[in-house]
């Protein structure tokens, strides 16, 4: 096994906070199993929060950042069911990892964390 790339981010929750307010932020940044499953959280700016830190952290463990179409809503980050946060690894977020580093296999692993003040997320892209 061998590290692709890893990425961290940081973000302030009042940042996410003041853009839930605009007009289709979440429509534009969120996939549609993120929307589904924030209705059921009590705490959303942290929920939401977290997941944009994860679409963050994810291009930079691609080391492009969003080129080639890729978009924060291409990213989605779901959990299974005890609560371990993933991405959803659909066709095109696996055709960009398979093009960009020229492999077939390989694992993403995705640690989420917030207090009151800010999230932050970790991704590790690797070979298996």
């Amino acid at each position: 096994m061998k590290i692709l790339g890893i990425g961290v981010d940081v973000i302030k929750n009042k940042r996410i906070e003041k853009l839930i307010g605009k007009k289709d932020f979440i429509k534009r940044t969120f996939g549609k199993n993120e929307v589904k499953f924030a209705k059921k959280k009590f705490d959303k700016i942290n929920y939401f929060a977290k997941r944009f830190a994860a679409k963050e952290a994810f291009v930079k463990s691609l080391g492009t950042g969003f080129r080639n179409h890729l978009n924060l809503k291409d990213i989605e980050i779901l959990n299974d069911k005890i609560g371990k946060p993933y991405y959803l690894r659909s066709k095109k977020i696996t055709n960009i990892i398979i093009k960009r580093f020229k492999i077939k296999n390989f694992s993403i692993f995705l640690s989420i964390s917030d207090e009151k003040d800010y999230s932050v997320a970790f991704t590790i892209l690797q070979t298996r």
